[in-house]
């Protein structure tokens, strides 16, 4: 099977910059999240506003969210891998490295959506989109190098199974969110309806993401703090229900490798909003980073 993405419009870039807005923003709010609250508890409650944001506008807008058998089980795949999975593996690899760290391993995004795509979809690859990627990457680690020098989130210096054990955790994040991402990429998934398809998708996630929950670290918990309950708020919201339909749509219109680009230019944003609420001092190797993400992704996103 042959699925070969469209190009750009400039509704579709609209909806690249404000994934990619959003999800730059999300690592100021979650560090919120990793306190007192165990990880799973954190994301159950994530996805179950999301999919309650989901499920009150498929009704305001009136779509249905009567789903196939075979759209079932698309969701149930959806829920496991995007919005269990992925989500557990990165509040938990925070714990162990810093978010300089994560942000690159969700920069390589780009590179397993774009070869799982061509595995499984016959999607070409071209060189120039993957000289793009790696520009766009290299970009990521400059930017990052502060982080990568220091990868132990508690700023001691390198602490070797912890880092060994945060990047596992973060790789196995990337991998979950790529096959989730080329599922959606798929005839069979193009197919499905998109809002209804997220809502079940994220009821299945939260149900899963409970039951692990309450397995590993036992009856439920949330901490009663403005903090804590408007940074779930955002991410439900914001990072979740409506950055979620805008990124899936961007996969079936232009493709997972190209949808995965915004990435890359995470780290950008994270960092322009660090230098607003967190005082980041930007050095030379920074801006040289910032430039090289832009550059690559002029010469990815215009590749065939």
């Amino acid at each position: 099977m042959t699925v070969q993405p469209g190009r750009f419009t400039p509704k579709l870039w609209l909806y690249f910059a404000c994934v990619t807005m959003i999800w730059g923003s999300t690592w100021l709010v979650i560090k919120y999240q990793l306190g007192t609250v165990p990880p799973s508890w954190s994301v159950t409650w994530r996805f179950l506003v999301a999919g309650l944001v989901m499920l009150g506008y498929c009704l305001a807008t009136r779509r249905s969210l009567r789903l196939t058998p075979a759209g079932h089980g698309f969701a149930l795949l959806l829920g496991l891998m995007q919005f269990s999975l992925n989500f557990n593996f990165v509040y938990r690899a925070e714990a162990h490295v810093t978010s300089g760290l994560v942000a690159l391993m969700f920069a390589l995004l780009v590179l397993p959506n774009a070869l799982l795509s061509w595995l499984f979809l016959g999607t070409r690859v071209s060189p120039r989109f993957l000289l793009g990627s790696v520009i766009g990457i290299l970009g990521v680690v400059a930017m990052c190098w502060t982080d990568l020098a220091r990868p132990d989130p508690a700023g001691g210096g390198a602490a070797g199974g912890e880092v060994l054990l945060g990047l596992g955790l973060a790789v196995a994040g990337v991998l979950s969110a790529s096959v989730a991402n080329v599922v959606q990429a798929t005839r069979q998934g193009r197919a499905q309806p998109l809002e209804a398809g997220l809502a079940w998708a994220m009821f299945y996630g939260t149900l899963m993401n409970a039951t692990l929950a309450w397995s590993v670290s036992g009856p439920p918990a949330i901490e009663p703090t403005l903090g804590y309950l408007s940074g779930v708020g955002y991410l439900a919201v914001a990072a979740s229900a409506v950055a979620f339909m805008l990124y899936y749509q961007l996969i079936r219109e232009v493709g997972a490798g190209r949808a995965a680009y915004s990435g890359v230019m995470v780290p950008l944003v994270a960092l322009a909003l660090s230098t607003l609420f967190e005082g980041f001092q930007w050095s030379w190797l920074a801006a040289a980073g910032a430039a090289l993400a832009l550059s690559g992704l002029v010469v990815a996103l215009r590749s065939r």
